[in-house]
This record gives structure tokens, C-alpha cells and sequence, in this order.
């Protein structure tokens, strides 16, 4: 299995995913807020922003998630009864073994 960090120098560096966001089921409307994550650690769309972008979006309470690899910022519309900025930066965090992401901020929008 090849990690997107071993890229060479001569490597050309991914464009961002231009697949649509992962979307799940519609939540209450009285619920959903949209909070944005700052990520470090990123260093490829495809096996690093898009496996982010995945995992938030497979989360119980998770309307959307969207993660642009070329800002390093994740935007999440969720159930705020289900989630929070807590739970979404673990899961984040979490990704990978919990050794390649850090949120360095995140905010409710």
C-alpha cells in the first residue's frame, strides 16, 4: 500500500476533489448548525481530505461534510442534538490511527 506522504519531489500535487460532498439524510432544521475545522496534516485530496471528508459524513447526526484539501479546511452541517464541535474534531482527529490530523481551530459559522 502506498501513503499519500511518500510523494517525490517530482510528484505534481493533487487538484482538490471535484466529486460532489457526501451528503446523508436531511436533519431537523431547528437543529443544523454549520461549523468549520482548520486541519493540519493533510498532504493529498484523495487519500487524505477525501478519507476526512468520509468518515465525518458517515457520522450519526451529519448532514454534510466537505473537506477542501487546498484550504485545509472542513465545513460540516450537523444535528447539534447529535453532534458537536467536540465529537466532529475526535472524529477527525481520530482518522488514520490518530496520528496524522491535528485541528488547529474550529468554529461554529
Amino acid at each position: 500500500m502506498i501513503s499519500c506522504k511518500k510523494e517525490t519531489e517530482t510528484a505534481k500535487p493533487e487538484a482538490a476533489t471535484t466529486e460532489a460532498p457526501a451528503v446523508k439524510k436531511p436533519i431537523a432544521a431547528a437543529n443544523v448548525q454549520t461549523a468549520s475545522f482548520a486541519i493540519e496534516g493533510m498532504t493529498c485530496a484523495v487519500g487524505c481530505a477525501k478519507t476526512i471528508e468520509n468518515k465525518l459524513a458517515e457520522q450519526e447526526g451529519v448532514g454534510q461534510a466537505v473537506v477542501d484539501f487546498d484550504t485545509k479546511i472542513a465545513t460540516v452541517k450537523f444535528d447539534a442534538e447529535k453532534q458537536s464541535l467536540e465529537s466532529l474534531t475526535k472524529t477527525i482527529e481520530g482518522v488514520a490511527g490518530g496520528d496524522s490530523y491535528k485541528v488547529t481551530e474550529s468554529k461554529k459559522m
